[in-house]
């Protein structure tokens, strides 16, 4: 059963598609990324994604994961960012909400690489998963835009669309630092890390496809900006208007600034 988006346009060269609820919005998107792996597995015998965590990603995420058809067996799951000095066994750790979110609800994976961020260690754990994402290139990369814009932890005024590395070390933006408290995964801003381990936008725009949800009011002002707004770091998702190869899902929340009603 499909999803029927209620607009289908395009931003710059852009393809974007807006539904009225976020549920139909995270099952359109995972239909779609259901059929990328499985036309990866049919023409290669495996698929590589990465995946992206976060609240928003959550319709996505449950979708997918109750979609019929897919050998997880023969994908291999990346992700996007871990918090620098997050204590052992923290909720907020994105590979824990990966777990909780997605991993354990399918079957065992061909291999599900986590983001390590060890202090002392941030040099190599960055150099590692580079090479790891070199050694399986990205069929689909599902990924979201936080409330300051920011693609993965490249937040502005710290993200560079022409990065020369994949994986670094980056300092959060007291806006994205802001925006995880208010998810709920922190107590308050004191206990929200200053850095993390990111990929770079060239590592999310370097998959084949990348499929971008973004559902809730609270997006609205990214969302507007990534469309309508000048392609500027400023704004770091404004780059995906000049990719043909990203797919930009919205709710009509998050499009509401963006597509107003008539």
């Amino acid at each position: 059963m499909s999803e029927q988006p209620i607009i289908t346009t395009t931003a710059g060269k852009l393809p974007v598609t807006v539904y009225q609820t976020n549920e139909a919005m995270g099952k359109a998107a995972a239909l779609d990324g259901a059929e990328i792996i499985k036309a990866a597995i049919s023409q290669k015998g495996s698929a590589s994604i990465i995946i992206a965590t976060g609240n928003s990603q959550l319709t996505f995420l449950k979708a997918l994961r109750q979609l019929p058809g897919i050998d997880w067996s023969k994908v291999t799951i990346f992700h996007m960012d871990e918090y620098v000095a997050l204590p052992e066994g923290h909720t907020a750790s994105f590979p824990a909400f990966l777990h909780l979110n997605f991993l354990d609800h399918i079957e065992a994976p061909a291999a599900f690489y986590p983001v390590l961020a060890r202090e002392g260690q941030l040099e190599k754990d960055c150099a590692d998963y580079a090479a790891l994402l070199r050694a399986h290139p990205a069929d689909l990369c599902a990924m979201g835009i936080g409330e300051n814009g920011h693609i993965a932890f490249n937040d502005p005024p710290f993200a560079e669309f022409n990065d020369p590395v994949w994986v670094k070390v980056v300092r959060l933006d007291e806006m994205s630092r802001k925006q995880q408290v208010g998810e709920g995964h922190f107590g308050g801003l004191d206990e929200v890390p200053t850095h993390a381990i990111t990929l770079t936008i060239p590592a999310l725009l370097a998959a084949k496809r990348v499929l971008c949800i973004v559902p809730e009011a609270r997006k609205q002002e990214a969302a507007y900006q990534s469309i309508h707004g000048p392609i500027t770091e400023s704004c770091p998702a404004s780059i995906l208007r000049q990719t043909t190869h990203v797919h930009l899902y919205l709710d009509a929340d998050a499009a509401a600034k963006a597509y107003p009603a008539k």
